[in-house]
């Protein structure tokens, strides 16, 4: 059996996005994940200007960032609803945004100046 494709943005997407007066924006296919940093609190999010010849606006970690030259790896995003669901809401919020949360109920939405 196939796996349904997720449909963005759905309801949760939208409010989100309405929650903080942003625009929606569908998410690339590809997001830039720090695996190894899964499973650590809180959780950070920041969408960038997608680059020329690009595939990612995408970067997210949890807990520490570390500026090792492997720290994200790319991750499909629809892999995000099995390894890190937490964010899934979160990414059709628009270039510029970021975001932090953490298991706790945590949550700063913004729009980078």
């Amino acid at each position: 059996m196939q796996k349904a494709e997720a449909v963005y943005p759905d309801e949760s997407q939208k409010k989100i996005c309405d929650q903080y007066g942003m625009p929606v924006q569908e998410p690339e296919e590809m997001v830039a994940l720090a695996t190894d940093s899964l499973g650590q609190s809180p959780i950070y999010g920041t969408r960038v200007q997608l680059p020329e010849g690009g595939s990612i606006t995408w970067f997210i970690h949890c807990g520490e960032y570390s500026t090792a030259d492997e720290f994200y790896k790319p991750v499909h995003v629809h892999h995000l609803s099995e390894m890190l669901p937490e964010v899934v809401n979160y990414l059709c919020l628009p270039t510029g945004a970021k975001f932090i949360i953490d298991n706790a109920g945590y949550e700063d939405v913004w729009l980078e100046a």
